[in-house]
């Protein structure tokens, strides 16, 4: 999330509230400190958005992942099990990584805010449904062994976002393994265990 210089108004707002939630949290913020941090009054914020609530709900809607992971599964499948799932860990990664800080506020805020948690869950659920359908596709095809294609999908993504987590925090990572490394070696696991 890097400004520009055409940035909207919205975006403008988006991404200072953003910043200021994943620094200060979410209660911390006063709207008036969210407007004078994008260089708009406070009026233009409640024109954009009406409330602090909905500007962190639509926060999560513009940088979160479903989109991005929902066309990539649209447009850029290849059905070879091995580049696919390569294909969408390291694009998985990269969104999550570009969107580390609304990460970080979902972490620190789910419990403070009622219906965040619920909110939050839209991307992931987008998701495990489009690999549940990949691999139920895959099994049909011949190009995966019989299995629960749903429970499958928990485990690849269980997996990559425990990766995520451990890199969230450069300073605290507890392995010298890099996410390259462990993209790579974990999808060859994986295509070797459910290849016939």
């Amino acid at each position: 999330m890097s400004e520009g210089q055409n940035i909207s108004t919205s975006d403008k707002l988006l991404i200072a509230a953003i910043d200021l939630f994943a620094e200060k949290g979410y209660k911390s913020v006063t709207t008036q400190e969210i407007a004078g941090a994008a260089g708009l009054s406070e009026k233009t914020l409640f024109r954009q958005f009406g409330s602090k609530q909905n500007l962190l709900e639509q926060a999560f809607d513009r940088f979160h992942y479903a989109g991005e992971m929902v066309r990539l599964f649209n447009e850029r499948i290849v059905w070879d099990l091995q580049r696919d799932l390569l294909l969408i860990s390291r694009t998985y990664h990269e969104i999550m990584n570009r969107n580390r800080k609304m990460i970080m506020i979902c972490i620190k805020e789910a419990d403070n805010l009622p219906g965040l948690e619920e909110y939050t869950r839209n991307s992931p659920e987008q998701l495990m449904q489009a690999l549940t359908e990949y691999f139920t596709t895959m099994t049909e095809q011949g190009k995966l062994v019989p299995g629960n294609a749903r429970v499958q999908a928990v485990q690849f993504m269980v997996m990559n976002y425990g990766a995520f987590l451990n890199h969230l925090d450069d300073d605290a990572n507890f392995t010298s393994v890099s996410l390259e490394e462990f993209i790579t070696a974990s999808v060859q696991t994986f295509t070797r265990a459910l290849t016939p």
